[in-house]
């Protein structure tokens, strides 16, 4: 069938829909909901036989619900009404939760329902939820309600036919239902607040006598609290604070303040934070989740893991450089394999942008901020390329883009979760060119032809398709804790292998060919030739789209890629 997806933005969800309706063979184009009159306009060009609202912020035009099936994707159980639908939930503690597939009509989220999954709703961020739990829920529903749809004989269940025992209507949930009460909410009740804000809108709280909105908590169990009060903040620890509750504490590691845009909390509040204590951890290894710590390895069966827990996988100059220091010090361990974990959410998204941007804030310059960070994304995938003690296997639990894939593509493997979306391209950033020795690591990979098509097309890369086309190694099971444990099964078989020994002098053997042939420092010279006119030459478009990114800007139009239906040449298929 054709499908048009209506969505406010090509965010995860939207890519994961797409892409799995792609899959199945349907026709898909997009379009972002930006008036009634461009929506309107889309639908008339593409003559969709259905559409699919993956992610909206006001409701379908009724000139389109009431002349095509319209599917509305809600992250809710069946009943559940009104824009809040996951704060609510993670807010009141909701053991259950799910996503409803309804029909459009006049009322919002109280049309038929065609299809619906629940999931248990565990303690966690909105915004990770979101990304794992409603993201595998939807493209289950979704998927059901079009094979329904396509049969022609299903009858969608009315949503009053499910009674009053089911989901109910709830109002936008406000900063007043947010507030958190230093002096009397425990830390469970801090914890449950800032998750249900997370990714938007955030709590609105005071930092430092100063309003700002409060995002990323984590507890903290491992150090003794005794002095303070609650409400006070009593450390530092790279990026993020720590702030006493009434039985404990919360790391805050994100804040945006008034007219600004969301930073670490160290540099939203750099002069502030910098009179607290520090409580830097001692070394890398792992303290087993009683603590904040962005940068964690352990070892199990002969192999050592590397995580990095960055929040929305943006790697700035210093966490760059910081992981690269842990990476050099894992490589001297006594391990043979090396397993790269990344974080729960995201693997990596490459360069930091908000970070890059907030030196537009002061006397910095955003291209030099840019090209530090770049060349500290290039030490960092150097480190793993010259690796040549360890099988390196990059395990990608979460989503990556950018620089983040080539980054993951420097490590031997490259292991990903069943539902992980890869955008391994740089072009929707204001064109640019790219580096983290990109030119070596993809052509070697998926040929000329093949690492052209990833650049130019810019679409999301399903871990089974990634596969198909050689840009990943295997894709392995879609649940969470099964990947993490056939990661380290799969690891500690290579390094139990006994032709281990071979195999690392093998890998070294083509790395000495390759860099005879073309040493690298000649493909990050090249690469970096074009980012150099990339921040610093004449043309801005890099400039521009980061600004409208960190702010979060509306989208004035559907980029060209996405919306297939307005290309020059488009016609109906007959």
């Amino acid at each position: 069938m054709r499908i048009l997806l209506l969505t406010h933005a090509f965010n995860s969800l939207t890519q994961r829909l797409g892409a799995e309706l792609q899959r199945r063979g349907h026709e898909i184009s997009i379009e972002f909901d930006i008036a009634d009159g461009v929506a309107e306009e889309a639908v008339a060009l593409f003559k969709p036989q259905l559409i699919v609202a993956p992610y909206l912020r006001r409701a379908i035009p009724e000139s389109i619900w009431q002349r095509h099936v319209c599917f509305v994707v809600h992250p809710g159980i069946v009943g559940d009404r009104g824009p809040s639908a996951l704060d609510w939930a993670i807010l009141n503690g909701e053991q259950e939760w799910g996503v409803t597939v309804l029909q459009a009509e006049a009322a919002m989220d109280a049309g038929p329902v065609w299809a619906s999954a629940t999931f248990p709703l565990r303690a966690a961020k909105k915004a990770s939820i979101y990304r794992h739990e409603v993201t595998q829920a939807a493209a289950t529903a979704v998927l059901q309600a079009v094979e329904r749809f396509a049969a022609g004989d299903f009858a969608p269940t009315p949503l009053a036919a499910f009674g009053a025992t089911h989901g109910r209507l709830r109002p936008l949930m406000q900063q007043a239902d947010r507030a958190i009460d230093w002096q009397r909410d425990d830390t469970a009740t801090v914890l449950r607040k800032i998750n249900a804000a997370d990714g938007f809108p955030g709590v609105a709280d005071t930092l430092f006598g100063t309003a700002c909105h409060i995002f990323d908590a984590w507890p903290e169990s491992l150090l003794p609290l005794a002095d303070g009060h609650p409400g006070d903040l009593v450390a530092r620890r790279e990026t993020a604070v720590l702030r006493k509750t009434i039985d404990g504490a919360v790391w805050i590691g994100h804040a945006r303040r008034a007219g600004d845009f969301k930073l670490p909390m160290t540099l939203a509040f750099a002069a502030e934070s910098s009179a607290l204590p520090e409580t830097a951890l001692d070394g890398w290894w792992r303290a087993d989740g009683q603590t904040w710590q962005d940068i964690a390895y352990e070892e199990s069966g002969g192999v050592g893991f590397l995580h990095f827990e960055f929040y929305n996988g943006a790697m700035s100059t210093t966490q760059c450089e910081r992981l690269r220091a842990a990476l050099a010090w894992a490589r001297q361990r006594p391990v043979r394999v090396l397993a790269l974990l990344g974080g729960a959410d995201f693997w990596s998204n490459g360069i930091h942008l908000n970070v890059i941007e907030a030196a537009s804030l002061g006397d910095g310059s955003p291209a030099d901020e840019s090209w530090n960070n770049i060349n500290a994304m290039n030490d960092l995938a150097l480190e793993l390329i010259a690796n040549d003690g360890q099988i390196t296997i990059a395990a990608l639990a979460g989503n990556t883009g950018a620089g983040g894939c080539f980054l993951a593509r420097a490590a031997d493997l490259v292991w990903v979760r069943d539902g992980v979306l890869q955008n391994p391209h740089y072009k929707n950033m204001g064109n640019l060119y790219g580096s983290e020795y990109w030119t070596y690591l993809l052509p070697r990979r998926v040929g000329d032809d093949g690492a052209r098509d990833i650049m130019r097309n810019r679409q999301p890369l399903t871990a089974q398709r990634a596969v198909e086309i050689g840009f990943s190694d295997a894709c392995l099971a879609g649940e969470t804790q099964a990947f993490r444990i056939d990661v380290a099964r799969r690891a500690a078989e290579i390094a139990a292998a006994p032709d281990l020994a071979e195999r690392l002098a093998a890998k070294r053997a083509r790395r000495a060919a390759d860099e005879a042939a073309k040493p690298l420092a000649a493909y990050r010279a090249e690469e970096l030739a074009h980012m150099r006119r990339n921040f610093y030459g004449f043309d801005p478009s890099y400039h521009v789209a980061r600004h409208h990114f960190v702010r979060k800007s509306l989208a004035s139009w559907t980029p060209r890629h996405l919306a297939r239906h307005r290309d020059l040449g488009w016609t109906v298929p007959q």
